[in-house]
Protein backbone atom coordinates (compact mmCIF):
# COMPACT_ATOMS: atom_id res chain seq x y z
CA UNK A 1 0.00 0.00 0.00
CA UNK A 2 0.94 3.45 -0.33
CA UNK A 3 1.92 5.13 2.65
CA UNK A 4 4.47 8.47 3.91
CA UNK A 5 4.64 9.10 0.20
CA UNK A 6 6.63 5.47 0.04
CA UNK A 7 5.63 1.71 -1.23
CA UNK A 8 4.91 -0.04 1.99
CA UNK A 9 5.25 -3.72 1.09
CA UNK A 10 5.19 -5.42 4.65
CA UNK A 11 6.69 -5.48 8.22
CA UNK A 12 9.53 -6.73 9.81
CA UNK A 13 8.83 -10.18 11.49
CA UNK A 14 10.24 -8.76 15.11
CA UNK A 15 10.01 -5.45 15.89
CA UNK A 16 6.56 -4.99 13.00
CA UNK A 17 9.40 -2.32 11.62
CA UNK A 18 7.88 -0.75 8.19
CA UNK A 19 9.61 -1.84 5.36
CA UNK A 20 9.71 0.41 2.38
CA UNK A 21 10.05 0.94 -1.11
CA UNK A 22 11.42 4.38 -2.05
CA UNK A 23 9.57 5.72 -5.31
CA UNK A 24 12.89 7.51 -6.42
CA UNK A 25 14.73 4.19 -6.44
CA UNK A 26 11.45 2.03 -7.89
CA UNK A 27 12.85 2.52 -11.69
CA UNK A 28 16.35 0.71 -10.50
CA UNK A 29 14.19 -2.36 -11.39
CA UNK A 30 13.40 -5.24 -8.57
CA UNK A 31 13.41 -9.35 -8.49
CA UNK A 32 10.23 -10.91 -6.84
CA UNK A 33 11.65 -14.52 -6.09
CA UNK A 34 10.22 -17.90 -4.51
CA UNK A 35 9.26 -21.61 -4.91
CA UNK A 36 5.51 -22.19 -5.99
CA UNK A 37 3.43 -21.71 -3.67
CA UNK A 38 5.31 -19.11 -0.84
CA UNK A 39 3.41 -15.98 -2.24
CA UNK A 40 5.18 -14.33 -4.95
CA UNK A 41 1.40 -13.18 -6.27
CA UNK A 42 0.40 -11.76 -3.07
CA UNK A 43 3.74 -9.76 -2.97
CA UNK A 44 3.15 -8.83 -6.94
CA UNK A 45 0.10 -7.57 -6.38
CA UNK A 46 0.80 -5.44 -3.26
CA UNK A 47 3.49 -3.60 -5.22
CA UNK A 48 1.36 -3.02 -8.08
CA UNK A 49 -1.39 -1.76 -6.28
CA UNK A 50 0.83 0.63 -4.26
CA UNK A 51 2.30 1.96 -7.68
CA UNK A 52 -1.15 2.58 -9.21
CA UNK A 53 -2.24 4.39 -5.84
CA UNK A 54 1.31 6.64 -6.11
CA UNK A 55 0.02 7.40 -10.06
CA UNK A 56 2.52 5.21 -11.26
CA UNK A 57 0.79 3.19 -14.71
CA UNK A 58 1.50 -0.50 -14.24
CA UNK A 59 1.55 -3.47 -16.65
CA UNK A 60 1.38 -6.89 -15.41
CA UNK A 61 1.79 -10.53 -17.04
CA UNK A 62 -1.11 -12.58 -15.49
CA UNK A 63 0.49 -15.63 -16.81
CA UNK A 64 -2.28 -18.12 -14.21
CA UNK A 65 -5.17 -15.73 -14.35
CA UNK A 66 -5.04 -14.72 -10.34
CA UNK A 67 -4.42 -11.42 -11.59
CA UNK A 68 -7.88 -10.53 -12.41
CA UNK A 69 -9.43 -9.49 -9.20
CA UNK A 70 -7.30 -6.23 -9.30
CA UNK A 71 -10.57 -4.72 -10.68
CA UNK A 72 -12.86 -6.11 -7.65
CA UNK A 73 -12.29 -4.54 -3.72
CA UNK A 74 -11.32 -7.58 -1.50
CA UNK A 75 -13.76 -9.71 0.33
CA UNK A 76 -13.49 -9.16 4.05
CA UNK A 77 -14.09 -12.29 6.32
CA UNK A 78 -11.40 -14.59 5.00
CA UNK A 79 -8.33 -15.17 6.18
CA UNK A 80 -6.67 -11.49 4.86
CA UNK A 81 -8.83 -10.39 8.25
CA UNK A 82 -6.26 -11.85 10.85
CA UNK A 83 -3.25 -10.47 9.05
CA UNK A 84 -5.05 -6.95 8.71
CA UNK A 85 -5.28 -7.05 12.58
CA UNK A 86 -1.87 -8.95 13.50
CA UNK A 87 -0.16 -5.93 11.47
CA UNK A 88 -2.16 -2.92 12.04
CA UNK A 89 -3.23 -1.88 8.78
CA UNK A 90 -6.56 -0.12 9.66
CA UNK A 91 -4.18 2.25 11.49
CA UNK A 92 -2.51 3.19 8.27
CA UNK A 93 -4.92 3.57 6.39
CA UNK A 94 -5.87 0.22 4.61
CA UNK A 95 -9.38 -0.70 3.18
CA UNK A 96 -10.38 -3.27 0.18
CA UNK A 97 -11.17 -1.40 -2.70
CA UNK A 98 -11.09 -1.77 -6.72
CA UNK A 99 -8.12 -0.58 -9.04
CA UNK A 100 -8.15 1.09 -12.90
CA UNK A 101 -7.79 -2.18 -15.27
CA UNK A 102 -7.95 -2.23 -19.58
CA UNK A 103 -7.87 -5.99 -19.97
CA UNK A 104 -5.82 -7.14 -23.06
CA UNK A 105 -5.22 -10.42 -24.65
CA UNK A 106 -3.07 -10.53 -27.96
CA UNK A 107 -5.79 -13.13 -29.33
CA UNK A 108 -8.99 -11.04 -28.40
CA UNK A 109 -10.40 -13.31 -26.61
CA UNK A 110 -10.46 -12.35 -23.01
CA UNK A 111 -9.62 -8.70 -23.46
CA UNK A 112 -9.25 -6.09 -25.75
CA UNK A 113 -6.64 -7.10 -28.86
CA UNK A 114 -2.94 -6.36 -28.42
CA UNK A 115 -1.16 -5.95 -31.55
CA UNK A 116 2.24 -5.05 -32.90
CA UNK A 117 3.27 -5.54 -36.70
CA UNK A 118 6.06 -7.46 -38.58
CA UNK A 119 8.22 -4.17 -38.94
CA UNK A 120 8.12 -3.16 -34.97
CA UNK A 121 8.66 -6.54 -34.11
CA UNK A 122 12.18 -6.47 -36.02
CA UNK A 123 14.19 -9.59 -37.31
CA UNK A 124 15.84 -10.74 -34.40
CA UNK A 125 12.32 -10.69 -32.04
CA UNK A 126 10.31 -12.11 -35.05
CA UNK A 127 13.36 -15.07 -35.70
CA UNK A 128 12.95 -16.14 -32.16
CA UNK A 129 9.14 -16.38 -32.67
CA UNK A 130 9.42 -18.51 -35.21
CA UNK A 131 12.05 -20.69 -34.14
CA UNK A 132 14.73 -19.87 -36.72
CA UNK A 133 18.20 -21.07 -36.60
CA UNK A 134 20.84 -18.61 -37.07
CA UNK A 135 21.30 -18.30 -41.17
CA UNK A 136 17.63 -18.39 -41.56
CA UNK A 137 17.30 -15.50 -38.88
CA UNK A 138 20.29 -13.81 -41.41
CA UNK A 139 17.93 -14.42 -44.20
CA UNK A 140 15.01 -12.56 -42.44
CA UNK A 141 17.00 -9.85 -41.53
CA UNK A 142 17.95 -9.46 -45.61
CA UNK A 143 14.68 -9.81 -46.33
CA UNK A 144 13.35 -7.03 -44.09
CA UNK A 145 16.34 -5.02 -45.67
CA UNK A 146 15.66 -5.35 -48.93
CA UNK A 147 11.09 -4.51 -48.32
CA UNK A 148 13.09 -1.57 -46.86
CA UNK A 149 15.00 -0.47 -49.50
CA UNK A 150 12.18 -1.08 -52.35
CA UNK A 151 9.63 0.65 -49.95
CA UNK A 152 7.36 -2.28 -49.02
CA UNK A 153 5.36 -2.09 -45.60
CA UNK A 154 5.67 -5.28 -43.40
CA UNK A 155 2.72 -5.18 -41.17
CA UNK A 156 1.19 -8.67 -40.44
CA UNK A 157 2.08 -11.99 -41.67
CA UNK A 158 0.54 -12.07 -44.76
CA UNK A 159 2.95 -9.43 -46.05
CA UNK A 160 5.60 -11.35 -44.98
CA UNK A 161 4.95 -14.35 -46.50
CA UNK A 162 4.49 -12.19 -49.96
CA UNK A 163 7.73 -10.54 -48.90
CA UNK A 164 9.27 -14.17 -48.94
CA UNK A 165 7.69 -15.21 -52.03
CA UNK A 166 8.86 -12.45 -53.84
CA UNK A 167 12.08 -12.88 -52.70
CA UNK A 168 12.70 -16.64 -53.24
CA UNK A 169 11.20 -15.14 -57.33
CA UNK A 170 13.73 -12.78 -57.79
CA UNK A 171 16.43 -15.15 -55.56
CA UNK A 172 19.51 -14.80 -58.07
CA UNK A 173 19.02 -11.43 -58.66
CA UNK A 174 19.00 -10.16 -54.97
CA UNK A 175 21.98 -12.46 -54.33
CA UNK A 176 24.04 -10.79 -56.08
CA UNK A 177 23.22 -7.66 -53.99
CA UNK A 178 22.50 -9.19 -50.31
CA UNK A 179 24.72 -12.18 -50.45
CA UNK A 180 23.28 -15.60 -50.89
CA UNK A 181 19.83 -16.41 -50.19
CA UNK A 182 19.16 -20.08 -49.99
CA UNK A 183 15.72 -21.49 -51.54
CA UNK A 184 15.81 -23.87 -48.53
CA UNK A 185 16.13 -21.40 -46.52
CA UNK A 186 13.33 -19.21 -47.29
CA UNK A 187 11.17 -22.45 -47.43
CA UNK A 188 11.81 -23.23 -43.93
CA UNK A 189 10.95 -19.91 -43.15
CA UNK A 190 7.74 -19.65 -44.91
CA UNK A 191 6.84 -22.73 -43.32
CA UNK A 192 7.58 -21.39 -39.71
CA UNK A 193 5.02 -17.95 -40.96
CA UNK A 194 2.22 -20.51 -41.88
CA UNK A 195 2.61 -22.26 -38.45
CA UNK A 196 2.47 -19.29 -36.60
CA UNK A 197 -0.45 -18.00 -38.43
CA UNK A 198 -1.83 -21.74 -37.56
CA UNK A 199 -1.19 -21.43 -34.22
CA UNK A 200 -3.22 -17.96 -34.10
CA UNK A 201 -0.28 -15.81 -34.40
CA UNK A 202 -1.67 -13.29 -36.87
CA UNK A 203 -3.93 -12.20 -34.71
CA UNK A 204 -1.44 -9.82 -32.24
CA UNK A 205 0.38 -9.34 -35.39
CA UNK A 206 -1.45 -6.76 -37.49
CA UNK A 207 -3.05 -3.23 -36.71
CA UNK A 208 -3.82 -0.93 -34.92
CA UNK A 209 -0.42 -1.74 -33.13
CA UNK A 210 -0.80 -0.61 -29.67
CA UNK A 211 0.32 3.03 -28.41
CA UNK A 212 2.47 3.21 -25.59
CA UNK A 213 1.45 6.56 -25.06
CA UNK A 214 -2.16 4.81 -24.06
CA UNK A 215 -0.71 3.01 -21.37
CA UNK A 216 0.58 6.21 -19.69
CA UNK A 217 -2.22 6.95 -18.20
CA UNK A 218 -4.21 7.71 -14.90
CA UNK A 219 -7.60 7.51 -13.80
CA UNK A 220 -9.68 10.70 -12.74
CA UNK A 221 -8.78 9.87 -9.22
CA UNK A 222 -4.98 10.20 -9.62
CA UNK A 223 -4.56 6.69 -10.08
CA UNK A 224 -1.92 4.26 -12.33
CA UNK A 225 -3.93 2.66 -15.00
CA UNK A 226 -3.05 -1.27 -15.03
CA UNK A 227 -2.59 -2.94 -18.03
CA UNK A 228 -3.21 -6.58 -17.33
CA UNK A 229 -2.53 -9.00 -20.49
CA UNK A 230 -3.99 -12.10 -20.05
CA UNK A 231 -1.06 -14.60 -20.61
CA UNK A 232 -2.84 -18.20 -20.30
CA UNK A 233 -2.72 -19.34 -23.19
CA UNK A 234 -0.21 -16.77 -24.31
CA UNK A 235 2.22 -18.84 -22.17
CA UNK A 236 1.46 -22.31 -23.95
CA UNK A 237 4.36 -21.01 -26.15
CA UNK A 238 7.34 -20.01 -23.99
CA UNK A 239 8.54 -18.70 -26.56
CA UNK A 240 5.96 -16.58 -28.27
CA UNK A 241 4.97 -15.84 -24.46
CA UNK A 242 9.12 -13.92 -23.61
CA UNK A 243 9.20 -12.90 -27.08
CA UNK A 244 6.18 -10.88 -27.07
CA UNK A 245 7.12 -9.28 -23.32
CA UNK A 246 10.69 -8.79 -24.52
CA UNK A 247 9.24 -6.74 -27.73
CA UNK A 248 7.25 -4.54 -24.89
CA UNK A 249 9.92 -3.39 -23.20
CA UNK A 250 12.10 -2.53 -26.12
CA UNK A 251 8.91 -0.67 -27.29
CA UNK A 252 9.20 1.22 -24.34
CA UNK A 253 12.41 1.89 -24.13
CA UNK A 254 12.58 2.83 -28.04
CA UNK A 255 9.31 5.39 -27.78
CA UNK A 256 9.70 6.79 -24.38
CA UNK A 257 12.52 9.94 -23.79
CA UNK A 258 15.20 10.44 -21.45
CA UNK A 259 13.84 11.32 -18.02
CA UNK A 260 17.22 10.56 -16.00
CA UNK A 261 16.30 10.66 -12.62
CA UNK A 262 12.95 11.17 -11.74
CA UNK A 263 10.81 11.19 -8.66
CA UNK A 264 8.76 8.19 -9.38
CA UNK A 265 8.12 6.05 -12.49
CA UNK A 266 6.74 6.73 -15.64
CA UNK A 267 5.66 3.02 -15.82
CA UNK A 268 6.41 0.04 -13.75
CA UNK A 269 6.76 -3.09 -16.30
CA UNK A 270 5.80 -6.90 -14.29
CA UNK A 271 7.36 -9.75 -15.73
CA UNK A 272 5.90 -13.41 -14.22
CA UNK A 273 7.87 -16.64 -15.30
CA UNK A 274 10.52 -14.24 -16.16
CA UNK A 275 12.74 -17.91 -16.60
CA UNK A 276 11.08 -18.04 -20.13
CA UNK A 277 12.77 -14.93 -21.22
CA UNK A 278 15.92 -16.25 -21.18
CA UNK A 279 15.67 -19.99 -21.72
CA UNK A 280 17.31 -20.83 -25.38
CA UNK A 281 18.19 -17.16 -25.87
CA UNK A 282 21.08 -16.53 -28.33
CA UNK A 283 23.84 -14.43 -27.00
CA UNK A 284 22.59 -11.69 -29.63
CA UNK A 285 19.12 -11.48 -27.64
CA UNK A 286 20.79 -11.99 -23.93
CA UNK A 287 22.73 -9.04 -25.03
CA UNK A 288 19.77 -7.35 -26.32
CA UNK A 289 17.82 -8.15 -22.97
CA UNK A 290 20.38 -7.14 -20.64
CA UNK A 291 20.89 -3.66 -22.42
CA UNK A 292 17.36 -2.53 -22.45
CA UNK A 293 17.53 -3.22 -18.75
CA UNK A 294 20.51 -1.21 -18.14
CA UNK A 295 19.46 1.58 -20.41
CA UNK A 296 15.43 1.88 -19.56
CA UNK A 297 15.65 3.08 -15.87
CA UNK A 298 17.07 6.35 -17.33
CA UNK A 299 13.53 6.16 -19.88
CA UNK A 300 11.55 6.26 -16.33
CA UNK A 301 10.55 2.70 -16.42
CA UNK A 302 11.36 -0.29 -13.38
CA UNK A 303 10.90 -3.85 -14.26
CA UNK A 304 10.75 -6.57 -11.74
CA UNK A 305 10.96 -10.36 -12.52
CA UNK A 306 8.89 -12.62 -10.83
CA UNK A 307 10.58 -16.10 -11.07
CA UNK A 308 11.53 -18.72 -8.82
CA UNK A 309 15.43 -18.70 -7.97
CA UNK A 310 17.65 -15.89 -8.63
CA UNK A 311 19.51 -18.26 -10.73
CA UNK A 312 17.04 -17.83 -13.65
CA UNK A 313 18.35 -14.42 -14.27
CA UNK A 314 21.45 -14.25 -15.85
CA UNK A 315 23.85 -12.23 -13.92
CA UNK A 316 24.53 -9.33 -16.18
CA UNK A 317 20.32 -8.66 -15.55
CA UNK A 318 20.71 -9.71 -12.13
CA UNK A 319 22.77 -6.90 -10.60
CA UNK A 320 20.57 -4.50 -12.11
CA UNK A 321 18.25 -5.53 -9.67
CA UNK A 322 17.89 -3.33 -6.64
CA UNK A 323 15.04 -3.91 -5.16
CA UNK A 324 14.69 -7.67 -4.02
CA UNK A 325 12.02 -9.65 -2.49
CA UNK A 326 12.95 -13.38 -1.56
CA UNK A 327 9.92 -16.07 -0.21
CA UNK A 328 11.18 -19.52 0.42
CA UNK A 329 13.44 -21.53 -1.25
CA UNK A 330 13.28 -25.28 -0.99
CA UNK A 331 16.83 -27.20 -0.34
CA UNK A 332 15.60 -30.56 -1.00
CA UNK A 333 18.69 -31.54 -3.34
CA UNK A 334 22.46 -30.50 -3.58
CA UNK A 335 21.45 -28.36 -6.33
CA UNK A 336 18.56 -26.70 -4.61
CA UNK A 337 20.77 -26.26 -1.35
CA UNK A 338 23.48 -24.79 -4.30
CA UNK A 339 21.26 -22.37 -5.74
CA UNK A 340 19.82 -21.23 -1.68
CA UNK A 341 23.66 -20.36 -0.60
CA UNK A 342 23.78 -18.62 -3.65
CA UNK A 343 20.80 -16.38 -2.93
CA UNK A 344 21.28 -15.76 0.65
CA UNK A 345 25.53 -14.19 -0.75
CA UNK A 346 23.33 -11.83 -2.80
CA UNK A 347 21.76 -9.82 -0.08
CA UNK A 348 23.23 -7.96 2.81
CA UNK A 349 24.07 -9.57 5.66
CA UNK A 350 21.75 -9.04 8.49
CA UNK A 351 23.51 -10.01 12.26
CA UNK A 352 20.25 -10.43 13.39
CA UNK A 353 20.00 -14.18 11.74
CA UNK A 354 21.65 -16.41 8.90
CA UNK A 355 20.23 -15.71 5.69
CA UNK A 356 20.79 -19.09 4.15
CA UNK A 357 18.74 -20.64 7.09
CA UNK A 358 16.08 -18.64 7.20
CA UNK A 359 15.33 -18.36 3.47
CA UNK A 360 14.55 -22.56 3.95
CA UNK A 361 12.43 -21.39 7.14
CA UNK A 362 9.72 -18.80 5.65
CA UNK A 363 6.29 -19.25 5.92
CA UNK A 364 3.87 -18.28 3.46
CA UNK A 365 3.84 -14.72 2.85
CA UNK A 366 6.92 -14.18 4.37
CA UNK A 367 10.07 -12.79 2.40
CA UNK A 368 13.04 -11.66 2.91
CA UNK A 369 13.85 -7.73 1.41
CA UNK A 370 16.25 -5.89 1.25
CA UNK A 371 15.73 -2.63 -1.20
CA UNK A 372 17.63 0.65 -2.41
CA UNK A 373 17.58 3.48 0.60
CA UNK A 374 17.28 6.83 -0.62
CA UNK A 375 20.76 7.48 -1.28
CA UNK A 376 21.01 3.83 -3.70
CA UNK A 377 22.42 1.94 -1.45
CA UNK A 378 21.13 -1.94 -0.78
CA UNK A 379 19.51 -2.15 2.69
CA UNK A 380 20.30 -4.62 5.03
CA UNK A 381 17.95 -7.67 4.44
CA UNK A 382 15.06 -7.84 6.44
CA UNK A 383 12.66 -11.02 7.60
CA UNK A 384 9.49 -9.62 6.79
CA UNK A 385 5.96 -10.31 7.07
CA UNK A 386 4.03 -9.23 3.25
CA UNK A 387 1.09 -6.99 3.17
CA UNK A 388 -2.52 -8.52 1.95
CA UNK A 389 -3.38 -6.74 -0.95
CA UNK A 390 -6.84 -4.45 -0.96
CA UNK A 391 -7.72 -5.96 -3.97
CA UNK A 392 -9.50 -9.21 -4.61
CA UNK A 393 -7.51 -12.26 -4.81
CA UNK A 394 -7.62 -14.97 -7.48
CA UNK A 395 -9.24 -14.90 -10.71
CA UNK A 396 -12.66 -13.83 -11.95
CA UNK A 397 -15.39 -14.73 -13.85
CA UNK A 398 -15.01 -14.92 -17.72
CA UNK A 399 -18.45 -13.03 -18.16
CA UNK A 400 -17.32 -10.00 -15.40
CA UNK A 401 -14.10 -10.33 -17.14
CA UNK A 402 -15.60 -9.46 -20.52
CA UNK A 403 -17.43 -6.71 -18.97
CA UNK A 404 -14.52 -4.88 -18.05
CA UNK A 405 -13.06 -5.23 -21.19
CA UNK A 406 -15.87 -3.62 -23.10
CA UNK A 407 -16.32 -0.98 -20.82
CA UNK A 408 -13.08 0.02 -21.38
CA UNK A 409 -12.36 3.87 -23.21
CA UNK A 410 -9.77 2.21 -25.69
CA UNK A 411 -11.62 -0.45 -26.80
CA UNK A 412 -13.06 1.70 -29.72
CA UNK A 413 -9.44 2.38 -30.71
CA UNK A 414 -8.13 -1.54 -30.56
CA UNK A 415 -11.57 -3.92 -30.83
CA UNK A 416 -11.35 -3.80 -34.64
CA UNK A 417 -8.50 -5.06 -36.81
CA UNK A 418 -7.35 -2.60 -39.81
CA UNK A 419 -5.91 -4.19 -43.04
CA UNK A 420 -3.75 -1.19 -44.92
CA UNK A 421 -2.10 -1.25 -48.06
CA UNK A 422 1.32 -2.85 -47.75
CA UNK A 423 3.15 -5.02 -48.68
CA UNK A 424 1.08 -7.86 -49.77
CA UNK A 425 -1.73 -5.82 -51.77
CA UNK A 426 1.62 -4.02 -53.63
CA UNK A 427 2.94 -7.42 -54.30
CA UNK A 428 -0.33 -8.45 -55.38
CA UNK A 429 -0.89 -5.79 -58.03
CA UNK A 430 2.39 -6.62 -58.97
CA UNK A 431 1.95 -9.83 -59.79
CA UNK A 432 -1.58 -8.90 -61.67
CA UNK A 433 0.86 -6.32 -63.46
CA UNK A 434 2.99 -8.55 -64.41
CA UNK A 435 1.05 -11.26 -65.67
CA UNK A 436 -0.73 -8.57 -67.73
CA UNK A 437 2.51 -7.66 -68.92
CA UNK A 438 3.55 -11.27 -69.86
CA UNK A 439 -0.22 -11.79 -71.37
CA UNK A 440 0.50 -8.85 -73.25
CA UNK A 441 3.84 -9.37 -74.66
CA UNK A 442 2.56 -12.87 -75.21
CA UNK A 443 -0.46 -11.46 -77.36
CA UNK A 444 1.87 -9.22 -79.43
CA UNK A 445 4.75 -12.01 -80.23
CA UNK A 446 1.80 -14.04 -81.43
CA UNK A 447 0.52 -11.36 -83.77
CA UNK A 448 3.83 -10.84 -84.80
CA UNK A 449 4.46 -14.22 -85.72
CA UNK A 450 1.25 -14.56 -87.20
CA UNK A 451 1.88 -11.41 -89.41
CA UNK A 452 5.33 -12.79 -90.24
CA UNK A 453 3.51 -16.08 -91.12
CA UNK A 454 0.86 -13.73 -93.83
CA UNK A 455 3.78 -12.40 -94.93
CA UNK A 456 5.50 -15.21 -95.87
CA UNK A 457 2.44 -16.77 -97.02
CA UNK A 458 1.75 -13.67 -99.48
CA UNK A 459 5.41 -13.58 -100.63
CA UNK A 460 4.72 -17.25 -101.75
CA UNK A 461 1.87 -16.95 -103.43
CA UNK A 462 3.49 -13.67 -105.51
CA UNK A 463 5.99 -15.68 -106.40
CA UNK A 464 3.54 -18.71 -107.52
CA UNK A 465 1.62 -15.71 -109.45
CA UNK A 466 4.71 -14.39 -110.91
CA UNK A 467 6.01 -18.44 -112.01
CA UNK A 468 2.62 -18.87 -113.61
CA UNK A 469 2.66 -15.61 -115.32
CA UNK A 470 6.35 -16.47 -116.66
CA UNK A 471 4.93 -20.27 -117.60
CA UNK A 472 2.12 -18.42 -119.75
CA UNK A 473 4.08 -15.97 -121.56
CA UNK A 474 6.46 -18.68 -122.84
CA UNK A 475 3.41 -20.65 -124.00
CA UNK A 476 1.84 -18.00 -125.73
CA UNK A 477 5.58 -16.81 -127.17
CA UNK A 478 6.14 -20.24 -127.96
CA UNK A 479 2.95 -20.37 -130.15
CA UNK A 480 3.06 -16.85 -131.44
CA UNK A 481 6.98 -17.63 -132.80
CA UNK A 482 6.11 -20.76 -134.55
CA UNK A 483 3.20 -18.42 -136.39
CA UNK A 484 5.26 -15.85 -137.19
CA UNK A 485 8.38 -18.41 -138.42
CA UNK A 486 5.91 -20.03 -141.07
CA UNK A 487 4.96 -16.86 -142.14
CA UNK A 488 8.47 -15.86 -143.06
CA UNK A 489 8.87 -19.36 -144.14
CA UNK A 490 6.49 -19.20 -146.67
CA UNK A 491 7.34 -15.92 -148.29
CA UNK A 492 10.90 -17.49 -148.80
CA UNK A 493 9.51 -20.42 -149.93
CA UNK A 494 7.73 -18.54 -153.05
CA UNK A 495 10.92 -16.93 -153.68
CA UNK A 496 12.53 -19.89 -154.43
CA UNK A 497 10.07 -22.58 -155.87
CA UNK A 498 8.72 -25.39 -154.15
CA UNK A 499 12.04 -26.45 -153.29
CA UNK A 500 12.84 -23.50 -151.74
CA UNK A 501 9.43 -23.72 -149.89
CA UNK A 502 9.97 -26.32 -147.68
CA UNK A 503 13.29 -25.26 -147.18
CA UNK A 504 12.57 -21.80 -145.95
CA UNK A 505 9.28 -22.46 -144.36
CA UNK A 506 11.76 -25.05 -141.73
CA UNK A 507 14.30 -22.28 -141.88
CA UNK A 508 11.77 -19.55 -141.29
CA UNK A 509 9.94 -21.45 -138.45
CA UNK A 510 13.58 -21.43 -136.84
CA UNK A 511 14.31 -18.25 -137.43
CA UNK A 512 11.25 -17.02 -136.37
CA UNK A 513 11.33 -18.93 -133.09
CA UNK A 514 14.26 -17.00 -132.43
CA UNK A 515 13.20 -14.07 -133.12
CA UNK A 516 10.16 -14.17 -130.97
CA UNK A 517 11.39 -15.68 -128.44
CA UNK A 518 13.59 -13.16 -127.95
CA UNK A 519 11.06 -9.81 -128.14
CA UNK A 520 9.15 -12.08 -125.51
CA UNK A 521 11.53 -12.09 -123.59
CA UNK A 522 11.99 -8.51 -123.75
Amino acid sequence: MYHDSKILIGKTSGEGKPVYIYPSMANRHGLIAGATGTGKTVTLKVMAESFSDMGVPVFLADIKGDLAGMALPGVPGTTVDGRIEKMSLKELGFEFKVYPVNYWDVYGETGMPLRTTVTEMGPLLLSRILGLNATQTDIMSVVFKIADDEGLLLIDTKDLRSMLQYVGEKRQEYSLVYGNIAPASLAAIIRSVVALEADGGDRFIGEPAIDINDWLRCDDEGRGMMQLLDCRRLALSPRMYSTFLLWLMSELFEALPEVGDVEKPKLVFFFDEAHMLFESASDTLLTKIEQVVKLIRSKGVGIYFITQTPGDIPGGVLSQLGNKVQHALRAYTPADQKAVKAAALSYRENPAFNTYDVLSELGTGEALVSVLDEDGVPTVVERTKILPPESRMGTIEEDIRSGFAGASELRDKYDEAVDRDSAFEFLQRYRIEAAEAKRREAEEQAAAKQAEKEKKAEEKAAAAAEKQKNAMAKKVAKSASGTVGREIGKAVGGLFGSFGKRLGGNLGAELGRGVAGTLFKR
